[in-house]
């Protein structure tokens, strides 16, 4: 489990193509620390398990349906990504419940800057629709963040400066993919009410 609070601003430094896979391999000296094969580590809000570390930099495989579901498809040598390391038991909760499994991919549509913090826009997928609420919580490429305007198809965040300097949402413009993690409480509660109604959640 993760907290979407982002630990490092890591880079893809290879890409090899596997098939119906792919083998990434990442430069993340903080989150390597002490990372051995198996561990978990996520990768732009996404779980991928460690194959091998070396040099501060670790590999992992993902797996097709992995790349057709987020946006780790898009990435090339070079990216920029957001990583977490999984959160000990005992720690403080500092963002939300964060399983790093997508549930699906947004795009920026837009940025307004102001003079402290910025507005960043990004389209909602309709399957997603239910679970994003005004003042709910979401997973944006693995950075938990506050919904500001819950719109038909579409939703706002509000980007704090540490936010813009840390992560990767500091620097994408409109158009770029994310993706996008909605909160797991939501889905449960969904389903359970569906059951007590004998209707079952999609």
């Amino acid at each position: 489990m993760f907290t979407g609070i982002v630990e490092e601003l890591g880079e893809v430094t290879a890409v090899e193509t596997l098939g119906d896979a792919s083998r990434f391999r990442l430069r993340g000296p903080l989150v390597t620390e002490g990372a051995k094969h198996g561990d978990s580590i996520a990768v732009n809000g996404v779980c991928l398990t460690v194959v091998e570390t070396a040099d501060g930099e670790f590999t992992a495989d993902v797996m097709a349906e992995t790349l057709n579901r987020s946006s780790l498809g898009a990435l090339t040598t070079g990216s920029r990504v957001n990583l977490e390391r999984p959160m000990a038991v005992g720690d403080r909760l500092g963002g939300h419940i964060v399983q790093g499994h997508v549930d699906g991919t947004g795009t920026i549509l837009a940025r307004t800057p102001s003079e402290n913090w910025e507005i960043v826009t990004v389209s909602l997928p309709d399957t997603l629709r239910r679970y994003v609420v005004e003042k709910g919580s979401i997973t944006v490429d693995g950075v938990s963040l506050t919904v500001v305007d819950a719109g038909p198809d579409y939703f706002t965040v509000s980007l704090i400066p540490t936010t813009l300097a840390l992560t990767t949402l500091g620097t994408k413009e409109p158009g770029a993919p994310v993706n996008l993690e909605v909160d797991v409480i939501a889905k449960y509660v969904e389903r359970l009410l569906g059951d007590r109604t004998g209707e079952t959640a999609k």
